[in-house]
């Protein structure tokens, strides 16, 4: 079982994957060694020639791209990255080129150990390092669920630990398989790794849930050393997947506490709508019982909320212009996240939905944060925060590197198309959205309009919105 579809026709390697003209990546970057290898893919350590700093660059080569499908999910792939990049215990996406050859991915850099290789390496593990490893494993699940995402491949050799420290963080690191799904959407397609695959993928029916049993396979890994199902042939153990029962009683389960013994039974029920969610996996006594770390960590929610709200006015009202413009494919992940803060789903998210959503997150945050992020994202000023502000503060900055996105806001602005926002112009569009008063246009105006020419041009726009002081 693969993620990627070989059922279309053959494509000769032509035109580009992404839609943005091709780079060479060698002038940007200095490859160094391999740091793994796939099926369609090559990840090597690189270097930022501008900066020094290391990352992995994840280098898809095309010519293993057979069908349409393969393409879309390499599209797709890249998407649900940049949606997430941010979370943690997910790794932070910095860039995608495209050249000839190949796409490549450029992330961060993680330095320690695979999960696979850290488990491999012990003959059990305290179930206190257990639960410190199964929490996070965990957190990506429910960061992915919350933010409309399916793994469709959670297993031990897609995490690594970002060093060798002893309280390194661990990292999700592909999401090949991942897809966009909305609540109650069934999948049909066979994806996933034999040992960790769901019995309900194997009847070719499926929903989220199923990246709950992959978690829970990792579980039962961590505490015995094997995976409940691991007989030869292939096909039988498929089977048995499907319907054998499960050893709870071999050693070393009777060494094993009840509380998580009845966690991982509750991981791996066949029937999906009986088994535990991920937020109650993390609520679990067995995984409260233990201090998790009480260092504060921003959601990508959060973080990005912060970021807009430091942004100056022209800038807000710009991506509130991109947003609307965005497609369907393109939000999809952002409005199930909006539709799962907002759960009285009124089409608005007041204070206390925020905090409730950012905690299930995993942010800790006050009653005066909320407040902030609040009027962070509340353009209009009305003390809450609708579905066009929540996609307008959580545009992630890779859209901003999209001429087409960039420019078609601008021309919102540029009313009659002269190549120059004037200072009527600014006026009419911001009052659009409740902020052309006179203290912001002269603000606006002073801060973006470099040359002192009296008007906003095209370059002194796009200077403003892809600049990362905001």
């Amino acid at each position: 079982m693969g993620c990627f579809s070989s059922k279309s026709l053959h494509l000769p390697v032509k035109k580009t994957i992404l839609d943005k003209p091709t780079e060479d990546i060698k002038k940007l970057f200095i490859f160094h060694e391999k740091l793994g290898e796939g099926q369609f893919s090559i990840t090597r350590k690189c270097e930022e020639k501008s900066t020094g700093k290391l990352y992995a660059c994840k280098s898809i080569l095309k010519t293993k791209l057979k069908s349409k499908e393969d393409e879309i999910s390499v599209r797709r792939e890249i998407q649900i990255m940049k949606h997430l990049s941010g979370q943690p215990n997910i790794v932070e996406f910095k860039s995608v080129y495209e050249d000839q050859d190949s796409v490549h991915l450029v992330m961060e850099l993680c330095g320690g150990k695979g999960l696979f290789d850290k488990m491999a390496s012990s003959q059990g593990h305290p179930e206190k390092d257990v639960i410190g490893i199964i929490r996070q494993v965990v957190n990506v699940v429910q960061a992915c669920h919350f933010m409309g995402v399916m793994h469709r491949d959670i297993k031990p050799e897609n995490f690594l630990f970002s060093s060798n420290d002893e309280n390194a963080m661990l990292k999700a690191i592909d999401f090949r398989c991942a897809v966009y799904i909305e609540e109650g959407e069934i999948h049909n397609d066979r994806v996933g790794s034999s040992y960790y695959v769901a019995p309900e993928v194997l009847h070719g029916s499926y929903g989220k849930e199923a990246d709950i049993w992959s978690a829970g396979v990792v579980l039962y890994i961590l505490l015995c050393g094997q995976p409940p199902f691991v007989t030869k042939p292939e096909e039988q153990m498929l089977y048995e997947i499907q319907n054998a029962p499960i050893d709870y009683e071999s050693h070393p389960w009777p060494c094993i506490s009840s509380a998580a013994k009845d966690l991982v039974k509750k991981m791996l029920i066949r029937n999906p709508k009986k088994r535990i969610t991920a937020a109650k996996v993390l609520g679990h006594p067995w995984i409260t019982d233990v201090e998790a770390s009480d260092k504060p960590i921003d959601s990508v929610v959060s973080t990005r909320l912060k970021q807009f709200g430091n942004m100056n006015k022209l800038k807000k009202v710009a991506l509130k212009v991109m947003a609307k413009n965005l497609s369907e494919e393109e939000i999809k992940g952002l409005k199930t996240t909006f539709s799962n803060i907002d759960t009285d789903k009124s089409g608005t998210v007041t204070h206390e939905e925020l905090k409730r959503g950012l905690t299930t997150l995993g942010s800790k945050v006050s009653e005066t944060e909320v407040k902030h992020l609040i009027e962070a994202a509340d353009v209009d000023g009305d003390g809450i925060i609708d579905i066009d502000e929540f996609i307008s503060a959580m545009l992630d900055r890779f859209k901003l590197d999209q001429d087409e996105h960039v420019h078609q806001a601008f021309r919102h602005f540029d009313k009659d198309n002269d190549g120059r926002i004037t200072r009527d112009e600014l006026e009419i569009a911001m009052q659009e959205y409740g902020v052309g008063d006179e203290d912001s246009i002269k603000q606006i105006t002073s801060e973006v309009d470099t040359n002192n020419d009296g008007s906003i041009d095209i370059e002194e726009f796009c200077t403003m919105m892809r600049s990362t002081r905001t």
